[in-house]
């Protein structure tokens, strides 16, 4: 082998070296961008289904103030619109929760949430007939609403579980 030859083969093997060092690059600096996308994407799940969880327990606390208020024979007007507020304000809270969370995905999860979401609309719907009942007419028939509360209290709690055990699933945390 001449001289001219060595250093030509020499030169193809470092350009080879070099080509596939840069490959090698490429594909670690993709790696590591799909993992720290992963990473954030977790995270932004979790944070999202943790305030939607969070946010649906407060809901469910004001709905239940409110519904001991309008259960009271002696409570005051301005009391039961306080509660109502209250409930209404926690339904908004809700209900943007629900909104990142079909966001952050993935589809199980907001599918999930979004039934979750309707088991909630219908209890807190349930509330505004009975405060609104409670503000127009006299308290004989209110017992119906406490009746039909109760009931969408229940109804809940399968769409409750049915997103946890869809949040875990996404958060791969099911054990």
């Amino acid at each position: 082998m001449d001289g001219s030859t060595a250093t030509v083969l020499g030169t193809f093997i470092g350009a080879l070296g070099g080509v596939s060092g840069g490959w090698l690059t490429v594909l670690s600096q993709s790696r590591q961008q799909r993992a720290e996308h992963a990473r954030w994407r977790d995270e932004a799940r979790r944070d999202a289904y943790s305030t939607y969880l969070s946010t649906a327990k407060q809901l469910s606390a004001a709905l239940w103030k409110m519904s001991d208020l309008l259960g009271d024979d002696g409570s005051a007007p301005d009391e039961r619109q306080a509660g109502f507020v209250r409930a209404h304000d926690a339904w908004t809270e809700f209900s943007s929760a629900a909104a990142a969370v079909s966001v952050v995905g993935p589809r199980p999860v907001a599918d999930a949430a979004d039934v979750f979401r309707q088991a909630m609309y219908d209890w807190d719907m349930i509330g505004l007939a009975w405060y609104e009942a409670a503000g127009a007419s006299g308290r004989e028939h209110l017992e119906e609403f406490n009746e039909r509360f109760l009931a969408a209290a229940r109804a809940k709690r399968q769409p409750d579980k049915n997103f946890q055990t869809a949040a875990r699933t996404a958060l791969n945390t099911e054990t």
